[in-house]
């Protein structure tokens, strides 16, 4: 698959995921966001409580300031990554977020050390140690990413950078119509269109166990198994493409752009229109030739009905390694 670059991040598949880790900078910028925000909370939640606890003795006033700076300066940042899966307000602002070190979404452990080893990192240096750990790493992590295995990723890139998905095989074409995503989480989505954009780059059998590894679990995730016979890569471009022309109804829906007219990608369903070349796009992997799908969504024109059958059969195979249903 050639040399990795050190700031990409690269799955327990060696899988390379198009990834930007967040630099110095940018994550400056978020945390001085994040720290106003807690100081201000602090500052009004301790000005509260000491107007409520005048009546109380020392001993408990100062109970009461610890409890203060634990839940928010300490609890406060380690709900919110949990709760928003690694973007606090700050994050937000500056198009960041904390991520596993293989592309997936952090739990609560992750945030907890991160939580943890901020007080010392951010708070009890006033950030100091944090930079300069975050200076010397190869993808900008501070101790706390280091020690909770994350990293903290650049989630606006540049579009020209961004890798398209590539479409389905047009005969699975608004197949999973039908299929409930509801359940399948964000990481998964991101791991499966990391693979679809590089799957060309990988090596054939690390390529198929990752297929087969995705198609897993999002099949898991629907609660509906794999269609029988239908290869892993071309499922997953299928579901990716009813997940985004779902998406694009729903954002049609709330721009009250009306009905759509005849022929557009909402009226058949809401997926993109298809090339009708009868052609399947390259790196998908053959399927059965026994394997009888769902009529497809938009007529496919292939060659003539009169041309040779050799003629039929090249035209339909030609440069995709990837034989159509008969």
């Amino acid at each position: 698959m050639g040399g990795v670059a050190m700031d990409e991040l690269v799955t327990g598949d060696a899988v390379v995921l198009g990834l930007q880790p967040a630099r110095l900078p940018s994550r400056a910028l978020a945390i001085a966001i994040d720290l106003a925000v807690l100081l201000t909370t602090f500052v009004l939640v301790s000005v509260g409580l000491a107007v409520a606890s005048v009546t109380l003795d020392e001993a408990a006033t100062a109970a009461v300031a610890v409890a203060t700076f634990l839940l928010v300066l300490v609890g406060g940042p380690i709900a919110v990554e949990t709760l928003s899966h690694g973007r606090s307000l700050g994050k937000m602002a500056c198009g960041l977020r904390v991520v596993r070190d293989d592309g997936g979404p952090i739990r609560f452990r992750h945030s907890l050390v991160r939580g943890a080893m901020g007080v010392v990192e951010i708070l009890g240096t006033f950030g100091a140690v944090a930079c300069v750990s975050s200076l010397v790493s190869a993808r900008g992590r501070r101790l706390g990413d280091v020690f909770a295995g994350t990293v903290v990723i650049r989630e606006r890139v540049p579009a020209g950078r961004a890798a398209a998905v590539p479409p389905p095989p047009p005969w699975l074409v608004g197949r999973f119509a039908q299929l409930d995503l509801s359940a399948v989480p964000d990481g998964l989505w991101l791991a499966i269109r990391q693979y679809l954009t590089r799957m060309r780059e990988l090596d054939a059998e690390v390529g198929r166990a990752m297929a087969e590894r995705l198609s897993s679990d999002l099949a898991a995730g629907t609660g509906t198994p794999v269609p029988q016979g239908v290869p892993a890569p071309a499922y997953l471009a299928a579901v990716v493409n009813e997940r985004q022309a779902r998406d694009v109804r729903r954002v049609a829906a709330a721009a009250g752009r009306g009905a759509p007219t005849p022929g557009s990608a909402a009226a058949s369903g809401g997926t993109p229109p298809v090339q009708r070349t009868g052609a399947v796009p390259a790196g998908f992997p053959a399927g059965p030739a026994t394997l009888a799908p769902a009529a497809p969504a938009t007529p496919v024109a292939g060659p003539p009905a009169h041309a040779p059958r050799a003629t039929r059969d090249s035209s339909a195979t030609a440069g995709t390694g990837f034989v159509p249903p008969a």
